[in-house]
C-alpha cells in the first residue's frame, strides 16, 4: 500500500497526539454532572408524578398489611378472576389472598399480572424489569393489566442509578434485557 507522504505526516502528528495525552481543559463539562435540575421532592413524589403522567397508577403503602389489604381489595373490587404471578415468594411477601384465581399457565388468559422489578427511575417514572427475573420480560407486556410491586430500597433517581445497580447485582453476566 502506498501512502503519500502528507497523509503520513498527518497518521504521525495522531499517533503522536495519542501517546502523550494532554488534561481536559473543561472537565466538568465532560459527564460529571447531570443534565438535569435536581429534584425539587423526594424520590417517590418525583416518581408518582412522572408515573402518573406516563398514565400509570401509583399507590403508596406503608407497610405489608397495607399492600395486602389494598390488592387483595383491588382485585376483588375489579373483580378480576384470573391473577397471572408466577413469583412465589413476592405473593408470600405481600400476604396477597389469590386463593383459585391464582393461575400460573395461561399468561394469555389471565385478567391481570403481579410482579415485582429491578428498579423504579423517579426521573422518567420508569419501571426497569429484565429477563433475569422470574417473571422475565414478557409477563409486564402480554397481560390486560400489570401490577408492579416494588419497595422503596428499589427506587432510584435516574437511568444510570439503576443501571449501576444492575450491573452491582449481576456482574458482567447482564440479563439480555
Amino acid at each position: 500500500m502506498n501512502v503519500s507522504p502528507s497523509k503520513e505526516t498527518i497518521l504521525k502528528k495522531i499517533r503522536k497526539a495519542l501517546s502523550h495525552p494532554v488534561a481536559q481543559p473543561f472537565p466538568q463539562s465532560e459527564g460529571s454532572s447531570s443534565v438535569y435540575k435536581a429534584p425539587e421532592d423526594e424520590d417517590a413524589v418525583v416518581f408518582a408524578e412522572q408515573f402518573s403522567k406516563l398514565q400509570g397508577r401509583f399507590m403508596y403503602c406503608i407497610n405489608k398489611q397495607e399492600l395486602a389489604f389494598q390488592l387483595n381489595s383491588l382485585i376483588r373490587k375489579m373483580d378480576w378472576q384470573r391473577v397471572y404471578c408466577v413469583e412465589d415468594e413476592l405473593i408470600r411477601q405481600t400476604g396477597v389472598n389469590l386463593e383459585e384465581r391464582h393461575v400460573r399457565e395461561d399468561l394469555a388468559g389471565c385478567d391481570v399480572s403481579i410482579t415485582g422489578c429491578e428498579f423504579l427511575v423517579a426521573r422518567t417514572g420508569s419501571i426497569v424489569m429484565s429477563a433475569g427475573q422470574k417473571s422475565g420480560r414478557t409477563t409486564s407486556v402480554y397481560a390486560p393489566i400489570h401490577i408492579c410491586i416494588a419497595w422503596s430500597h428499589q427506587l432510584v433517581h435516574d437511568v444510570k442509578d439503576a443501571l449501576q445497580g444492575m450491573r452491582d447485582k449481576y456482574g458482567n453476566k447482564l440479563p439480555s434485557w
